[in-house]
């Protein structure tokens, strides 16, 4: 186990090495599984293979050896990248970006089987020698293309794949692939000039990387999209139907959309639609100097699972999967309705609801000038804003406070989930916010809670409840 106090505990992360977007959630045989780009090697993006964990619970994670590395002389020599997991008519099957020496952007489509489908833990993988698809369809002056999606519509099988053109807009590129090893271009499923896309996300993307589909309980589609602007930047949500059209193909007919996760470091968010509901894992990059990374060995994390929904406005609905209640200690160590006037030491790792009437600020820590980090709630103006500026750094998303607007009400809930150096935050299930916060060896973790009748309950994560 690290040492490193800022090393998250109680999520998906392996041991050492570098880990970005999750890949693939999966269920099989009553254990889900997720695998995630890896560089077993190094804390720094290079020869990215396919890591993987499964678990029961979605609580106790194993982790197993790793699923996909890269093939000499093939088509991934270069790398694993971003795709999903399916069931191809009862084998387990990754559908994956292959990158090659020379891709330029540009990635092929590829695949590999379990190589024993009756092994729930899915230990064994077998890539198939040749892509499904060596490229993008000529003359849409595809810059950008990765990140195969595979979904059910109209009782047959499609993929999404992420793109950007030439121009600067970007896209979702749809394929009819019900045979997984024959793919046929089905259009352009929707790009940035879509009048909800392009007010919901402005100008901030060149291309859309991993998209995702789920179906919501609303007979709504959600489609999630990282907004790829040269760098990871941000994450949005488009809602709307997905509807036949004359082409033999499908539409997304866009309702609404917005930023899918307030915070400056979440990107990359896979989905494993149940019957029952729709799971997401994102992932949290580091936030603080690469030397400091380099000397604790490890980088990026996997962020807790949440669950997605639509409400009747058409707006996200989200909140941390019930599962990670198991985490809690026996106990809670604050229960108080009103003010708790004296600081109250806080553990390293907890989970804390609060429930605020009025306006109410909520103090996480200090530093050794007195500056604090804060969460402020008010509920009539239907406000929360997590300050964090005394713990300043560097890069175009600044320090400044990040404002979340949500309807007004009489009362507002949040829950926040620390963990290491990783912050979740959900806002009256409708918004999150996920950042990385690293404390200095000086920094004081104490609770204080202001505001008149506010509710606060918080429990350690205990460990021990894990095994």
């Amino acid at each position: 186990m690290s040492h490193d106090p800022h090393t998250p505990r109680f999520r998906v992360r392996p041991p050492t090495g570098w880990i970005n977007d999750p890949n693939g959630p999966f269920r099989w045989r009553g254990r889900r599984h997720v695998f995630y780009q890896y560089n077993p090697s190094a804390p720094v993006h290079s020869d990215i293979n396919w890591g993987h964990a499964s678990s029961l619970d979605l609580v106790h994670w194993e982790h197993h050896r790793v699923a996909l590395t890269p093939t000499p002389g093939g088509p991934d020599e270069a790398g694993c990248w971003s795709g999903c997991v399916v069931d191809d008519a009862g084998t387990p099957t990754a559908v994956y970006t292959g990158i090659d020496r020379d891709h330029a952007g540009l990635g092929t489509i590829c695949l590999a089987r379990a190589a024993d489908p009756d092994d729930e833990r899915l230990t064994e993988w077998k890539p198939l020698p040749t892509p499904v698809l060596a490229g993008p369809p000529r003359g849409l002056d595809v810059v950008m293309f990765r990140d195969p999606f595979v979904f059910r519509c109209a009782d047959r099988r499609w993929a999404l794949v992420g793109a950007g053109h030439a121009d600067g807009t970007p896209s979702v590129l749809l394929y009819d692939c019900d045979d997984l090893t024959d793919w046929r271009f089905a259009g352009v499923l929707l790009d940035g000039k879509d009048p909800v896309a392009a007010c919901a996300f402005g100008a901030r993307a060149v291309g859309w990387e991993c998209p995702q589909l789920y179906a919501a309980g609303s007979g709504d589609h959600v489609l999630l999209l990282s907004l790829w602007d040269g760098d990871p930047s941000s994450t949005g949500y488009l809602t709307g139907r997905l509807e036949a059209d004359t082409r033999d193909g499908l539409r997304f007919v866009t309702r609404t959309g917005g930023r899918l996760d307030q915070g400056r470091d979440f990107y990359a968010p896979a989905v494993l639609q149940e019957p029952d509901r729709t799971l997401l894992w994102g992932w949290s990059w580091e936030a603080r100097p690469p030397e400091e990374v380099d000397q604790a060995g490890w980088a990026g994390v996997l962020t807790a699972p949440r669950v997605l929904d639509v409400h009747p406005d058409g707006s996200l609905r989200v909140r941390p999967a019930p599962e990670l209640d198991l985490l809690r200690a026996a106990e809670p160590f604050v229960t108080a309705p009103g003010r708790v006037p004296l600081p109250l030491p806080l553990p390293q790792t907890y989970d804390l609801t609060l429930t605020a009437y009025h306006p109410t600020t909520v103090s996480l820590l200090r530093n050794a000038s007195g500056r604090e980090l804060t969460v402020r709630a008010d509920p009539a103006a239907g406000t929360v804003i997590l300050d964090r500026s005394a713990w300043p750094r560097t890069g175009r998303e600044g320090s400044a406070p990040i404002t979340v607007q949500v309807p007004k009400r009489p009362q507002l809930t949040l829950r926040l989930l620390v963990d290491g150096s990783l912050l979740e935050l959900f806002v009256a299930e409708r918004t999150m916010v996920t950042e990385r916060l690293y404390r200095r060896p000086d920094d004081i973790a104490e609770l204080v809670v202001n505001g008149p009748d506010a509710r606060v309950t918080g429990w350690a994560l205990d460990p021990r409840r894990r095994d």
